[in-house]
C-alpha cells in the first residue's frame, strides 16, 4: 500500500503537469508536446515542449508560467535563456518545460530523441 507521501508525490507531479499545460495553452503556445520520461531520466518525470512565435511571444509564455507555477505553490522555478528567448528552459523539479522558437525547436528537435523507442524493447520485438 503506498504511503501518503507517495501519493501526494504523485498528485503533485500531476498538477505540476495540469499547471504548466494549462498555462501554455492560456498563453497560446503552439504544439505543445508532453513527454513522460520517468524511467528515462532522473531529471524529471515529465518535459514538456513548446513553440513561441516570436522571441517575444516566446518570452511572455515562459514569464506567464513562471507566474503560473509560483501561484499554484509549486515555487521558483529555475529559468535560463529568458533574456534571449530563443530557447527558454525551465525547471519546476517535476516537470522541465522547453519553450523554442520554431526554427530553434526544428533544429534541436528534442521530442525525437526523448521519444525513441527504448533499445532493449525494439530487440525484443
Amino acid at each position: 500500500m503506498p504511503s501518503p507521501a507517495g501519493i501526494s508525490g504523485i498528485d503533485s507531479v500531476s498538477r505540476a503537469l495540469e499547471t504548466v499545460l494549462a498555462s501554455l495553452d492560456d498563453s497560446k503556445a503552439e504544439n505543445i508536446v508532453p513527454i513522460d520520461i520517468r524511467g528515462k531520466s532522473s531529471l524529471a518525470d515529465h518535459m514538456v515542449v513548446a513553440s513561441g512565435r516570436s522571441h517575444r511571444h516566446v518570452a511572455a509564455v515562459a514569464e506567464h508560467l513562471l507566474t503560473a507555477l509560483k501561484d499554484a505553490g509549486f515555487g521558483n522555478a529555475r529559468v535560463e535563456g529568458l533574456p534571449a528567448a530563443d530557447w527558454v528552459l525551465i525547471d519546476s523539479g517535476d516537470v522541465i518545460v522547453h519553450v523554442f522558437r520554431p526554427e530553434v525547436r526544428e533544429f534541436y528537435n528534442l521530442e525525437k530523441m526523448w521519444q525513441t523507442p527504448d533499445l532493449e524493447e525494439e530487440t525484443l520485438h
